[in-house]
């Protein structure tokens, strides 16, 4: 497959933790939400306690208060949409993103944010629209706002953007279907960078905290 999108500029990287997440976050450190109703939600903790972050996981409504941002993991976009409305999370999540909190929606994430789900985003996603699990691939991208060398993307299952509006910005493409996209302070990727180590994608959620 081709790739192409174009490269831009990479927020700071912020100063690494010394240790790994509490109960309450010291004073300087970013609180980020991680939803934990399914997925790989510890491998972006991680990542987040190496950024210098406190992640925090998001279960029920009172889990959102004093977030500073919000990671919507990869998983099964059904399970989610289950776990959203079992818990009543629905409604808190679009006041969380009505506040102007950044969020970052990775793979199922991104089916999550769009239109047909809690209507964040300017677009509708489609599931699987890469092929099931046996067509999972792996792929080097540019991304507008990640500078650098091309970010190693894992697609596992993955969706794409079919369409969307003018509010949403495309930052990246696979063979001209939109895989990474922003819209003000949310961006919705179709891959995992979790699963590859790559942060900076979590360093551009972080530095929308303060922007």
């Amino acid at each position: 497959m081709s790739e192409r999108a174009t490269a831009g500029t990479l927020a700071s990287q912020p100063t690494a933790r010394p240790d790994g997440p509490t109960d309450d976050a010291p004073a300087g450190y970013p609180t980020v939400g991680i939803l934990a109703l399914q997925g790989d939600f510890e491998a972006h903790a991680k990542i987040l306690v190496q950024l210098g972050a406190e992640p925090r996981e998001v279960r029920v409504p009172a889990d959102l208060d004093g977030l500073d941002a919000l990671i919507i993991p990869g998983g099964e976009s059904t399970v989610m949409t289950l776990g959203i409305e079992r818990e009543q999370l629905a409604e808190p999540l679009r006041e969380l993103a009505a506040r102007g909190t950044p969020i970052l929606g990775t793979c199922a994430g991104m089916i999550m944010l769009d239109r047909r789900h809690l209507g964040l985003l300017d677009g509708v996603a489609e599931r699987n629209a890469f092929g099931r699990q046996t067509r999972s691939f792996e792929a080097d991208l540019e991304l507008d706002g990640v500078s650098g060398p091309p970010v190693h993307a894992v697609f596992i299952r993955a969706p794409w953007i079919a369409e969307h509006g003018p509010k949403l910005k495309v930052l990246a493409e696979v063979d001209g279907h939109p895989v990474a996209v922003r819209q003000e302070k949310l961006i919705a990727i179709s891959f995992h960078p979790e699963l590859s180590g790559e942060t900076r994608l979590h360093e551009l959620l972080l530095a929308l905290i303060s922007d």
